[in-house]
């Protein structure tokens, strides 16, 4: 299913979990709550939160603010391209789900890459 709106607080979360003890469950939480469009992306899930899940990046459309990473490396290097195609504003490599080469991609690209927790970011104000 395509998802399409144009707003600057559209958040795709890569790796998005139903799982309420996981970090991306926490910042799908977070992100509703301080007004964001959570958009949960996984390929296994249909359902999280309510919001009907994107099963790949290819799936959403429209301008996406920022792309939250909650998988492991060598998937940010598979989604990389995918990544690129969306071309968000940023990127944020939550910590173990850094790739050096696919954050220089996308930074050569003009994208804004941060190595940080979005759950700390969410919190303290600075998303």
């Amino acid at each position: 299913m395509k998802q399409t709106a144009n707003t600057n607080k559209r958040v795709v979360i890569l790796g998005a979990s139903p799982k309420t003890e996981r970090y991306s469950w926490q910042a799908f939480q977070l992100l509703e709550k301080y007004g964001y469009e959570p958009i949960p992306v996984h390929p296994a899930h249909d359902i999280i939160g309510g919001r009907t899940v994107c099963h790949s990046l290819d799936d959403i459309e429209g301008a996406i603010d920022t792309v939250t990473l909650y998988v492991n490396p060598s998937v940010v290097e598979e989604q990389t391209a995918n990544i690129l195609k969306l071309h968000p504003r940023r990127v944020i490599m939550n910590p173990g789900s850094e790739h050096l080469l696919s954050k220089k991609k996308m930074e050569e690209a003009g994208i804004e890459v941060q190595m940080a927790c979005s759950l700390v970011l969410l919190k303290t104000g600075q998303f």
